[in-house]
């Protein structure tokens, strides 16, 4: 079993998060902890300029309710973490500063942007140390 592990959720595919949750806490140890994560993808300043100039802050605390929902709704008491920036960095900067010693990540039919630039859950099983 495990002692910390992270599960990072996209707000566009709550019921995977849901799903990842649940395996999650069925593999936590008695007093270990989940961190419930979501990264608000910074964008270029290129595109920010069609973008309202709150996007990304109403998008973090659009994320944070969402995973305290989520949370509340399989009662997990998990740590709930909002990080800005590049998903698949900063969910492994977490994974390697708090410890974790699992990430459980859901993963999405691929499409063509997926090819050429890679999807978060392929980087983080390939980069991520635990």
């Amino acid at each position: 079993m495990y002692k910390k592990i992270v599960v990072p959720v996209d707000m566009g595919q709550l019921d995977k998060g849901e799903k990842i949750l649940a395996k999650a806490q069925a593999l936590l140890d008695a007093g270990g902890e989940i961190l419930l994560v979501n990264v608000v993808e910074t964008v270029p300043s290129y595109i920010t300029i069609d973008l309202p100039i709150d996007f990304i802050d109403v998008s973090v605390k659009d994320a944070d309710i969402k995973l305290a929902e989520l949370d509340a709704k399989l009662a997990a008491g998990a740590r709930k973490i909002v990080r800005t920036g590049s998903p698949a960095r900063e969910i492994m900067d977490l994974a390697a500063t708090e410890g974790a010693d699992l990430i459980i990540i859901a993963s999405h039919r691929p499409d063509f942007s997926n090819y050429l630039i890679g999807a978060t859950a392929d980087r983080v099983v390939r980069h991520a140390k635990c």
